[in-house]
């Protein structure tokens, strides 16, 4: 059980977005030897959003983020810190976050990424919840935002089908009372690194004209491997954080995981067993956003009704590295 502290890390407003253009499985068909039928068997995909010429990780982030403040009737100036989870910023340096500060005007605010791939808003909302609980600072923004569908191959059918862009943002606060952040569990398995990566971009193998006509600064994955540790990883983070906390799964109003692809999702509700309408899933509509899935989908549940005060949640990822968490949560925010 984690310990009680008369401050809690609440969440006071969510905000998202998804770029204007929308690719559907029929135009996936002009561009790969694919099907609708054969993407929405296979992912629940239906369609994504992929970013205009010009738009970047941190245009997003800084759109979602502005949606957080309004919801939450905050300030700028009133925010301390900015966590942003992302595997595609806009450039090495300077940080989304820094560049996102800026668009926001949050100049009070000091600025970390942090690169967890698909778990990154989790691992940025959990740093964020512990800083704001030992610092005496007040407000976090904590944001996943994604361009990751520049690193698609589009000729591997098996890839290009599944990604999409977008950004969700949650402004966090400690307050008095109960409710909020109750405990979380990170996990990483760096052995497993080559199951899912961008191999080229780094200092490993910079991008040169080799490595772009190799295909390497695009995203490799092993699918079948990928989806049986994320769905192992995801479930037994989930049943220990409840465990520790001295709950179950029926005490759980609704899981937000990572929006992978629908039979994942599918497959973690069967390990949990949980009922699908327990199980939120916006994949459809979204693609898989990697470190955005979680508070895009998050922002449209709680727009939806779905988040009631009150509700026990859990937010479960996965993602390269290996990387892994789960978080619970008491909702507040009426």
């Amino acid at each position: 059980m984690c310990e009680e502290t008369t401050k809690r890390i609440k969440i006071i407003g969510t905000g998202s977005y998804a770029p204007e253009r929308v690719l559907t499985n029929e135009d996936l068909t002009q561009i790969v030897d694919t099907s609708d039928e054969w993407i929405t068997s296979r992912t629940g995909i239906k369609e994504r959003h992929i970013v205009a010429p010009g738009e970047a990780t941190s245009d997003m982030g800084a759109a979602a983020a502005k949606k957080a403040i309004e919801d939450a009737g905050i300030d700028p100036s009133e925010i301390d810190l900015i966590f942003v989870g992302t595997a595609s910023p806009d450039m090495p340096f300077p940080s989304a976050s820094c560049l996102i500060q800026d668009k926001i005007g949050a100049k009070n605010a000091f600025c970390v990424d942090l690169n967890a791939a698909c778990s990154g808003f989790i691992y940025a909302l959990d740093t964020a919840r512990h800083y704001l609980a030992g610092s005496g600072k007040k407000t976090g923004l904590v944001i996943g935002a994604e361009t990751i569908t520049n690193f698609v191959d589009w000729e591997d059918r098996t890839t290009c089908v599944l990604f999409g862009d977008g950004a969700g943002a949650v402004l966090i606060r400690a307050e008095e009372g109960e409710g909020g952040i109750q405990d979380a569990i990170l996990g990483s398995d760096g052995s497993l690194n080559e199951l899912l990566m961008i191999p080229a971009g780094g200092s490993r193998k910079p991008i040169t004209k080799d490595t772009v006509g190799d295909n390497d600064a695009n995203i490799k994955m092993a699918g079948r491997e990928v989806f049986k540790h994320a769905v192992t990883n995801m479930s037994a983070a989930a049943t220990e954080v409840l465990e520790r906390n001295g709950l179950t799964t029926d005490d759980v109003a609704l899981v937000i995981p990572h929006q992978a692809n629908a039979r994942i999702v599918g497959a973690i509700a069967q390990k949990l067993d949980l009922s699908e309408d327990r199980m939120f899933m916006n994949v459809q509509k979204y693609g898989n956003t990697s470190a955005a899935s979680i508070g895009l989908a998050m922002d449209e549940a709680a727009r939806e009704g779905r988040l009631q005060p009150g509700d026990k949640v859990m937010l479960v990822a996965f993602g390269g590295g290996f990387t892994w968490g789960a978080m619970l949560l008491e909702w507040t925010k009426g």
